[in-house]
């Protein structure tokens, strides 16, 4: 084993939660190149940041994230804080040298990510490396359609459905959040949830979307102000704060290859707590999973005598399949925890290895450049747009 990467996390709250699990799990499940170690959580709140460090096993924390990147003792930064800061820590953290890993989406604007690709090209010529946190790839299910459809199994893809839908702001009473707030997240639904179904679908096709047509829509345009949102843009003279993000987006898409694919993200779908879905339907088959069915996968066989066609349950779980082999006997299930340890796992092996870890921040403005692309429909009303 190599020496040890010490990690530094910027942010914390719930994806700081499972971040620190995956650092913490990897290590025990898989025999990785070096060990990972949880230096230092970073945090505006010194007693909050305190809490999470001593709840999740850093070791220390600080309230200044500038003065930790430059530390000679941190060779990876993770990011986690909202979008609005990912371009400024991520560019300053490549160029002080350190590896970074960073949440999606990768920034708030087309400019912002293309200014972080760039940072990390330069750095990768001198063997930094940068990832950028699409987490749902590492679900043994989705890295298994992936391998199926490049294996050819349901051969040349002809269409594609993917939806991310949530219901956690049906209610319009619901508090206001920075994922509210345009400033702090860049969008609401299309680029929080919406994200993942568009790499996703890149992922397991194989093929980035060329062109697009979509309409996004804010269905609550006001919600009461509560704790830390009383402190953001837009602020509204009764108490409440003004929604500038969507709620809903829709769109249509065009593969490089001339395949459909249809997209859904809302966080207005009642009773969807957590449904991304994808389907892909080829000329001799078809392949779908669902997150609230995570260790499935649905493979039909359109080549099969039609009197024993209908879509076969795969249940993902077997040492052979993708990262099992570092968890339990077959039929034990893994959840969504797991996706952040896997993660790690490839960004531990990639550095080693001197290799590109993926997704890539190419791979991250190229989500990045759909999002701009759908917002830019959607003005235009509903016209097809190029990626």
């Amino acid at each position: 084993m190599s020496a040890p990467l010490r990690v530094a996390m910027i942010g914390h709250g719930f994806m700081g939660a499972a971040h620190s699990v995956g650092w913490r799990q990897a290590p025990a499940a898989f025999p990785l190149p070096a060990q990972p170690v949880m230096s230092t959580l970073v945090g505006r709140n010194a007693d909050a940041a305190g809490e999470a460090a001593a709840r999740w096993g850093w070791e220390e924390t600080s309230t200044d994230w500038r003065d930790v990147i430059t530390r000679d003792d941190i060779d990876i930064v993770d990011i986690v804080t909202p979008g609005d800061s990912h371009a400024e820590i991520a560019i300053a953290a490549l160029a002080a040298g350190k590896h970074v890993l960073c949440e999606k989406p990768l920034a708030n604007t087309v400019a912002e990510a293309e200014q972080m690709a760039e940072a990390a090209a330069r750095a990768a010529a001198s063997g930094i490396r940068s990832m950028v946190g699409f987490t749902y790839r590492r679900v043994p299910a989705t890295t298994l359609m992936r391998d199926m459809i490049a294996q050819e199994r349901i051969g040349a893809v002809r269409q594609v459905r993917a939806s991310y839908r949530q219901d956690w702001l049906a209610d319009a009473d619901a508090p206001m959040t920075w994922r509210l707030d345009k400033d702090r997240a860049g969008s609401g639904a299309l680029g929080d949830i919406g994200a993942h179904a568009i790499d996703l679908c890149q992922f397991v096709t194989g093929q980035s979307l060329r062109s697009v047509s979509g309409i996004i829509e804010t269905l609550v345009l006001e919600r009461p102000l509560m704790g830390e949102s009383v402190g953001l843009s837009g602020t509204a003279a009764n108490g409440r704060g003004r929604v500038t993000v969507d709620d809903v987006a829709l769109f249509t898409a065009r593969l490089e290859s001339g395949a459909l694919a249809s997209f859904e993200a809302t966080r207005f779908a009642t009773g969807r707590k957590n449904a991304l879905e994808i389907e892909v339907s080829g000329e001799r088959g078809a392949l779908h999973w669902n997150l609230e069915d995570m260790n499935a996968l649905g493979f039909f066989d359109a080549t099969r005598d039609a009197g024993e066609q209908g879509f076969t349950r795969i249940l993902v779980t077997e040492p052979q399949h993708p990262y099992l082999s570092g968890w339990w006997p077959a039929g034990h299930m893994l959840g969504y925890e797991h996706g952040f340890s896997h993660q790690v796992k490839d960004l531990v092996e990639a550095i080693s290895a001197g290799a590109q870890p993926e997704p890539s921040f190419d791979d991250g403005l190229r989500v990045q450049r759909v999002l701009d692309a759908v917002e830019r429909s959607a003005a235009g009303g509903s016209s097809w747009t190029e990626v």
